[in-house]
């Protein structure tokens, strides 16, 4: 979703409201089709206080969800950054170093493309697999390759937390029993408020009852359906920044101290 496709359906569903809208009003009594104006007031009050509360806590949790994706993301960039620097102290540095360029790729090429489509599933990151198997291999002699190896374990774990909660939300955080009644409420107020039609207003007043109503619920639930898929394209949608800064780092830390880095991949992170 984009801004423009949002504008586009927000204009579509108030045109369509406001229409029937004006078509149930040339038949409508005068005075509306209630009798007591304030009592029906009142209970529209009840309805719209309820909507709006539910669907603010909704998206309160939405938005939560996509913030813990943000920061698994940074999170994760900032571990495979600290990971290199890790891996220069144990043997097999520059399997490691080649491996971690690598599942930086992967994170912001084709993993970010599965997310994305919907597509990444249980996947796992395959050159998290290879690391294992690389660092699985050695034995620590020193004391500072020991330290280097447990710290490395230590920041395996938190790389692999920080990618759930990035991954955590693409497939959508809202269950469908919840859109089901958002959709539904909002199918309730816009009956109600066609009870409002009244013969003796003009036009444009019935038009921005209905199409304020309309206008504002419209946005809501774009809203939240904008939090319940934070990755892809379009405005404030999670890219992969962090990770695509932690190579262009990797690569200038690499560079300055002399350490030459082959990985086994291509730029998206296949393997090559």
């Amino acid at each position: 979703m984009n801004i423009v496709f949002g504008l586009v359906v927000t204009v579509v569903v108030t045109a369509v409201t406001v229409t029937a809208m004006l078509v149930v009003r040339r038949r409508a009594p005068q005075g509306s089709y209630f009798t007591d104006g304030d009592r029906a007031s009142g209970v529209f009050g009840v309805l719209a206080t309820g909507y709006s509360v539910l669907l603010g806590f909704i998206i309160f949790l939405a938005f939560t969800s996509y913030d813990e994706s943000r920061s698994g993301a940074e999170a994760e960039a900032t571990i495979v950054l600290q990971q290199v620097q890790t891996a220069q102290y144990l043997e097999v540095s520059e399997e490691l170093t080649g491996e971690l360029t690598c599942y930086a790729r992967s994170v912001a090429g084709t993993e970010w493309d599965a997310v994305d489509s919907g597509e990444l599933g249980e996947q796992i990151n395959p050159w998290g697999a290879e690391m294992f198997q690389t660092i699985s291999s050695i034995e620590p002699a020193a004391s500072t390759e020991q330290s280097a190896y447990d710290r490395w374990m230590d920041q395996t774990a938190q790389r692999e937390q920080a990618r759930i909660d990035r991954i955590h939300g693409a497939e959508g955080i809202i269950p469908l029993p919840v859109w089901f009644v958002l959709f539904l409420i909002s199918a309730v107020i816009f009956g109600y408020l066609l009870f409002f039609a009244d013969p003796d207003e003009g036009p444009v007043t019935q038009g921005m009852l209905m199409g304020s109503v309309t206008v504002v619920i419209s946005l809501l639930l774009l809203l939240l359906l904008f939090f319940d898929h934070p990755h892809g394209d379009g405005v404030g949608r999670l890219q992969p920044t962090a990770m695509e800064r932690t190579l262009r780092v990797i690569e200038l830390e690499a560079e300055a101290v002399g350490v030459v880095v082959d990985p086994p991949c291509d730029e998206h992170g296949r393997r090559s």
